[in-house]
């Protein structure tokens, strides 16, 4: 009975987990519209979701920032290295609208798929509310 109530936090722990850092590969894309040859980035939430359960990983790594002059700051950010979340590489976005400096962001997706992690990130986290709170009636007495 623990086992899985351990698998079933364990599950949603790294989930929430994803989601959050998922979104903040989406906030770097929106945050980089305007940077000439700045490629966006996004990751496969369901491979890497199953990597990290194969894995048997308890947290996710933090996201590394790339310092690509001795003059940036350090910091835990989406760089332009080879970055991974949770064994799962970042892929690039297909390109859906070019433009003359190369960047690839096109900010209706980034927005659009920015609010859609949100509101899974919230359902996701009301889900385990609620689960803990079902537990909590099923352990009191009376």
């Amino acid at each position: 009975m623990v086992s899985k109530l351990d698998d079933y936090f364990r599950f949603n722990e790294l989930a929430l987990n994803l989601r959050s850092q998922r979104q903040q590969v989406l906030a770097s894309n929106i945050a980089n519209a305007d940077t000439p040859n700045y490629k966006a980035r996004d990751v496969n939430f369901a491979d890497t979701l199953k990597n990290a359960l194969d894995n048997k990983q308890t947290a996710l790594p933090p996201l590394q920032m790339a310092r690509t002059s001795a003059s940036h700051v350090a910091g835990t950010a989406v760089g332009t290295g080879e970055s991974t979340i949770g064994g799962s590489p970042l892929l690039y976005r297909p390109v859906t609208q070019g433009s003359v400096d190369g960047n690839t962001v096109d900010l209706d997706v980034e927005r659009n798929e920015f609010v859609d992690n949100g509101i899974r990130y919230e359902a996701g986290v009301t889900a385990v509310n609620g689960q803990i709170k079902a537990m909590t009636n099923a352990i009191q007495p009376g």
